[in-house]
């Protein structure tokens, strides 16, 4: 059983996404072929925004987005500790500092209620984390950005092609930054992002900066990184884009089929989602106790897992600075019970009772220990 099972997915889709990196070859532009502007005309359709702009990864959209902001040393951003590592990373390789806003319980994403508090004079963005492919509660975040003058950039690397309130993930914010990362409800094979925005002036920044501040050729108006999307990664997620409606409507159904058969396991609690959007399930996420023990017992069971994360970024030693420990205990334990189980659009039901049963048995082992 495969984590994420890209063999099926591949298979499936083989004629087309071999059809298209043929012709990339064929024509041999690499870099900002055809087919980064027909991926990015394709997916701002998609999304509803404005503006697409393909990049490297997902952390370099970030990277890229906060330098579009203007983001200074010293200035602050807003995010959530419970993330991958990525989401402060950029912060900080800037010079600014990330502050850290607990979570919800029972989401996992960022805790709408805590984050005002934590604005003072340096606050320059909001960065809420769209976890395991569920959108935050933007709306509140955006109202609250507006009333002190703040950009708010979206974490949807593992949300693309989620909703809220009728809305696409990545069109929610003033930027939405996503990721293509192989494993991503939209992935390529290899690393690649997308920023999205209904802003001129920043989509304009964007494109200049992942050229190298370039506005023409050699003409540096900027200071810019190398963050283009490479050619042939385009062309596979234009491949992908083929049956990508069709694959959210199965890990809608995965989802779904998940929560019914887990809801009475004991041991095992399931994450929330809010009635006003829908989820993606970029990560199957459900917590446990006795975790270790849980975890060995599915793989003895021929089953894969993850942890998505063991531990919030303020008890990370690189991103721990100038930090309360005790800040964010809901993050932290999150981290001590968060479990990801395999999901793909091509689980098998077979397969999902199997992840089921061993799961089932395992807890129960767990629990009665306990």
């Amino acid at each position: 059983m495969q984590f994420t099972d890209l063999k099926t997915q591949y298979a499936a889709l083989k004629p087309g996404i071999d059809a298209r990196i043929q012709r990339v070859l064929d024509h041999g532009q690499y870099i900002m072929g055809p087919e980064v502007a027909e991926l990015e005309a394709a997916l701002a359709a998609f999304t509803g925004a404005r503006h697409c702009v393909t990049v490297a990864s997902g952390t370099e959209a970030i990277l890229i987005a906060l330098m579009a902001l203007g983001l200074k040393p010293g200035d602050e951003v807003i995010t959530s500790p419970f993330t991958f590592a990525a989401t402060a990373e950029m912060i900080v390789l800037l010079g600014g500092k990330p502050v850290y806003a607990d979570i919800e319980p029972d989401t996992c994403n960022i805790d709408v209620s805590l984050i005002e508090a934590k604005v003072t004079p340096r606050t320059r963005a909001v960065m809420p984390v769209s976890l395991y492919g569920q959108c935050a509660d933007m709306d509140p975040i955006n109202a609250m950005a507006a009333r002190h003058g703040l950009a708010v950039i979206e974490d949807a690397a593992q949300s693309f092609g989620a909703t809220y309130q009728g809305r696409k993930s990545c069109n929610v914010s003033t930027i939405g930054c996503t990721s293509f990362f192989p494993s991503k409800p939209l992935g390529c094979y290899g690393d690649g992002g997308a920023l999205f925005t209904n802003d001129d002036t920043l989509a304009q920044a964007a494109r200049e900066i992942r050229v190298h501040g370039q506005s023409a050729r050699y003409t540096h108006t900027r200071i810019g990184v190398g963050g283009r999307m490479d050619t042939l990664q385009c062309a596979v997620v234009l491949g992908k884009l083929e049956r990508f409606d069709w694959e959210l409507q199965r890990r809608a159904e995965i989802g779904a089929r998940y929560n019914r058969l887990l809801a009475a396991v004991p041991g095992v609690r399931l994450l929330g989602v809010r009635p006003d959007r829908d989820c993606v399930w970029g990560q199957y996420t459900v917590f446990v106790d006795d975790r270790a023990r849980v975890q060995a017992a599915l793989k003895d069971a021929g089953v894969p897992t993850a942890v998505h994360y063991p531990k919030p970024l303020h008890h990370q030693p690189a991103y721990a600075a100038d930090c309360c420990p005790d800040c964010c205990p809901v993050s932290v334990d999150a981290g001590a019970h968060v479990l990801s189980l395999p999901m793909s659009a091509d689980l098998t039901e077979a397969d999902q009772d199997r992840v089921v049963e061993a799961l089932a048995r395992a807890t129960f082992g767990a629990t009665a220990s306990a």
